[in-house]
């Protein structure tokens, strides 16, 4: 034998081998366990980065819908210049300024309207919106959302009232999305006597505390945007004497709307 040889290890005693085997055991157990947590966390990023793209691929359809609709719009506007007087597709149709007074018989007030035909739905102003049920439907309970110079009749002005809701439509802004309930309400205007689909928000920032949109004006009406209040405003028991304009304030003078987007 070499002389040089180192000796061989000494065996294992069975307590030293136990041992070693727990300490293997208790480092894989500790290594899987780090690989688990690592996999759960990759895990919910990928679940929140899915989240992340069908929101954004559903706001991209929404924009692409939106845009659509803008073009559809654009090419359908009608060319003043383009239509003769004696055209019969104007036949029955009432002619509507930019601007007109609306009755709503069953709220008993007049107010004034923006007639908008780039908005789809018409619009009433409404504050402290309260949602309730009756007789197992979906009711609202609101306010007329006003301005002290906005005209009205002035005994309806903090009035409640209450009617069903037809249905809701989800608006998306900016700052995010809203619901906003649709309410059926009686209107006039001029010769016009229509139920009217209206949404509910508050309009008292803007110039005007009704809006009216296509689904109202198509078939029954047109606008002369160069002119304002062609119909008289109606009258209800509790209102002043209106002007010869129309209006209820003495000076004449309605506001112009600014050009701002309406909700």
């Amino acid at each position: 034998m070499p002389a040089d040889r180192p000796d061989p290890p000494e065996p294992l005693t069975p307590p030293a081998f136990e041992a070693r085997i727990d300490h293997l055991e208790e480092a894989l157990s500790a290594r899987c366990d780090a690989r688990l947590e690592t996999l759960a966390q990759h895990r919910q990023q990928q679940q929140r980065l899915t989240t992340d793209v069908r929101e954004v691929g559903s706001l991209l359809r929404r924009l692409r819908e939106d845009v659509a609709g803008l073009s559809a719009d654009a090419a359908e506007s009608p060319m003043v210049a383009d239509c003769p007087a004696g055209d019969e597709r104007l036949a029955n149709k009432a002619l509507l300024g930019r601007s007109e007074w609306i009755g709503l018989p069953s709220v008993g007030t007049y107010l004034e309207a923006r007639i908008d035909s780039g908005a789809n739905t018409s619009s009433l102003s409404a504050t402290e919106i309260t949602s309730f049920e009756r007789d197992g439907e979906d009711w609202v309970r609101f306010k007329l959302g006003l301005n002290d110079e906005d005209g009205a009749v002035d005994a309806v002005r903090d009035d409640w009232i209450e009617a069903p809701v037809e249905r809701r439509v989800r608006i998306v802004q900016a700052n995010g999305e809203q619901s906003r309930p649709v309410i059926s309400l009686l209107m006039t205007l001029g010769s016009i006597r229509e139920t009217v689909e209206f949404t509910l928000t508050d309009r008292i920032p803007l110039d005007y505390p009704v809006l009216l949109g296509r689904r109202f004006l198509m078939d029954i009406a047109v606008v002369d945007v160069a002119r304002e209040h062609i119909h008289e405003r109606p009258s209800f028991p509790d209102d002043g004497p209106a002007t010869e304009d129309g209006a209820n304030d003495p000076d004449g003078d309605a506001e112009q709307d600014t050009g701002s987007a309406s909700p």
